[in-house]
């Protein structure tokens, strides 16, 4: 069990925020392991063709088993609500060579460190580099992809969690985020196999919702880093679902409009206004206009890529779509 403290100061300074690094690493191990994260079986098939000339070997090797310690300088908790991957990757780093080489010893105390990691610990600053720039890669095939449908979930698991704490407090809140995690006489308690007391000392705790680290929570809780805890979010069941048949389709088009409908149905991958109006033959200023709405209402996100905007649905919008026809009235 780990425990963490909280004082008044504690509850004030708790926060949120979205790591796209956190999600880049957590989905190297959905790829290693995919047997336990069968929910995003659909995003594994889809993404090892993308990756098959990538050594991810490194990577793989800082990844621990299930309950076991992972080196926090790989995923520096973030240090604003939606850091960009580049800002991530640059604290990656920046990390000191004495922190990375400590938590290496951490990572492997009783046997001696695997060959392919190493130049990690003989070259540290220059490896730190080749890592960042192999996650960077590994972005670009395995996430950017679909990261605006991750990201619109991750969205509104904090909006929902936000609405929690005000009608609710901090004790709703935690109660609903995850079975392993408890509060209860001002601390918060996390089931792991192993046993841990945190002060946290007025520096309040970091909550990140993460699509990857289903179906576990990960604590951050070692100095030097911001304690964080990392948790599934909210409608990660319904993260690779497809759209349902023509049935469907019509009960959406009854409820929203025909061309509204058609906009949210085919965004079971992200696009930008130019590809959906060129899938769909409809006039680019129509589509943005469309899309315009659906954003207002939530039922989609946009998430730039260099010089487009990529858009993508959300937890509602694709609960929505996904939902049986009668379910919907």
């Amino acid at each position: 069990m780990i425990e963490m403290a909280f004082a008044a100061e504690d509850l004030v300074h708790t926060r949120f925020a979205i790591s796209p690094l956190w999600e880049a690493v957590a989905s190297v191990r959905t790829l290693r392991d995919p047997g336990a994260h069968a929910l995003h079986l659909p995003w594994v098939e889809t993404v090892r063709p993308r990756v098959a000339g990538l050594d991810l070997a490194r990577l793989e090797a800082l990844l621990s088993g299930r309950g076991s310690y992972t080196p926090d300088f790989l995923t520096p908790p973030p240090s604003t609500p939606l850091p960009d991957l580049e800002d991530e990757l640059a604290r990656l780093r920046a990390t000191p060579v004495r922190e990375v080489r400590r938590e290496l010893a951490l990572r492997f105390p009783s046997r001696r460190l695997p060959a392919v990691l190493r130049p990690l610990a003989d070259d540290t600053q220059a490896e730190l580099e080749r890592l960042a720039e192999l996650i960077g890669r590994y972005w670009d095939g395995a996430l950017a992809p679909v990261w605006p449908r991750v990201k619109g979930l991750l969205d509104e698991d904090v909006r929902y969690r936000a609405r929690q704490i005000t009608e609710g407090g901090a004790w709703r809140l935690f109660r609903g985020l995850h079975r392993s995690v408890s509060f209860a006489g001002g601390s918060l308690r996390v089931a792991k196999p192993y046993d841990s007391q945190v002060d946290l000392g007025g520096r309040g705790l970091l909550l990140v919702p993460s699509a990857f680290s289903w179906p576990e929570v990960f604590a951050v809780i070692d100095q030097p880093w911001q304690p964080s805890l990392i948790y599934p979010p909210r409608g990660v069941g319904t993260l690779w679902e497809h759209r349902h048949g023509p049935d469907a389709s019509q009960a959406l088009a009854a409820l929203m409009g025909r061309s509204r409908a058609r906009i949210l149905a085919e965004l079971d991958r992200p696009a930008t206004t130019v590809e959906l109006a060129r899938r769909l033959g409809m006039g680019p200023s129509r589509v943005s206009q469309h899309l315009g709405v659906l954003c207002a209402a939530g039922l989609i996100a946009g998430h730039r890529q260099g010089r487009s905007v990529l858009y993508a649905r959300t937890a509602p919008g694709q609960a929505l779509v996904c939902a049986p026809p009668g379910s919907r009235g």
